[in-house]
């Protein structure tokens, strides 16, 4: 008895180019990729068939915020180390990211009122400030408040993370300790602060700053500053386009999950990452 494949399934003639195509069980770039569960995750919850668009682009956002974190983890256990060249290709790599999920904000831009609101009650309470990933992302920033763990404690691994999370020295923290390695005035107060707690700009570590941007424009600590920047502006702009896709959806009002919406983002977009690195540039 033949085991050969019907016609219909035999696919292309054999040759020197063909690729494999027999494969014991599920295909190789399956078992890498695991495609078959990402492309079964979405379970809409209306009958609006917008509701899948805005289900998807959600879920590659939680998949950037994945990878971005990944990103300043690396890049703060180098400057840890003091390996500025791998701190240096990690943070430019993030960039690259950054732009990728800026632009996931494209399929939901343009939303009417009336378009969002066609399933807008399919999320509930869910909203997106909720987003555990999100919120490591912004600790890593130097964005830290211990109130943003409560929404978690219903799922322990995640709540567990994000603590840690808390307690961990920041990405900022990790540069601003390297800039007094490097022999630049950073008074014990910053350095010793309480890691579980939000930065706040200091004026030693904006002069530390401008005495960099100051000094030869090839030098390490420039180019730091500037891969830092880089990252800063790039969350600005997630932060502003978050905030215009809302206004168009939804004007000002409540937010889901009981937030205050727009008024919400509006005080989260005013906000400089790295404030220091801004404020150095008009002394300099």
């Amino acid at each position: 008895m033949s085991h050969l494949p019907p016609a219909s399934e035999a696919g292309p003639e054999a040759g020197p180019d063909t690729p494999n195509l027999d494969f014991a069980g599920t295909t190789p770039y399956e078992d890498y990729v695991q495609a078959d569960v990402l492309t079964h995750l979405q379970h809409p919850l209306s009958d609006d068939p917008g509701e899948m668009v805005f289900l998807v682009t959600t879920q590659v956002m939680e998949l950037w915020f994945t990878v971005i974190v990944h990103e300043w983890q690396t890049a703060a256990e180098a400057l840890r180390q003091d390996d500025l060249p791998v701190a240096l290709a990690a943070l430019k790599r993030s960039t690259y990211e950054l732009e990728s999920l800026n632009a996931s904000w494209k399929p939901l831009a343009h939303l009417t009122p009336a378009q969002f609101n066609s399933y807008r009650s399919a999320l509930g309470e869910g909203s997106g400030f909720q987003s555990a990933m999100y919120r490591r992302m912004e600790f890593l920033l130097g964005e830290k408040s211990a109130s943003m763990l409560v929404p978690h404690r219903g799922a322990p691994r995640v709540h567990d993370e994000l603590a840690k999370a808390l307690q961990e020295p920041s990405l900022y923290d990790e540069v601003v300790r390297l800039l007094a390695r490097r022999g630049h005035a950073v008074p014990a107060s910053v350095l010793e602060r309480d890691p579980s707690l939000r930065y706040e700009p200091d004026p030693a570590v904006e002069r530390a700053w401008q005495d960099i941007y100051s000094g030869p424009q090839d030098s390490e600590l420039v180019r730091l500053g500037e891969a830092l920047t880089e990252v800063a502006e790039l969350v600005w702009r997630w932060r502003n386009d978050h905030l215009v896709a809302t206004r168009r959806a939804m004007g000002a009002k409540t937010g889901t999950g009981g937030s205050a919406g727009v008024a919400w983002l509006e005080k989260r977009a005013a906000k400089n990452v790295f404030p220091e690195l801004w404020t150095a540039r008009s002394h300099v």
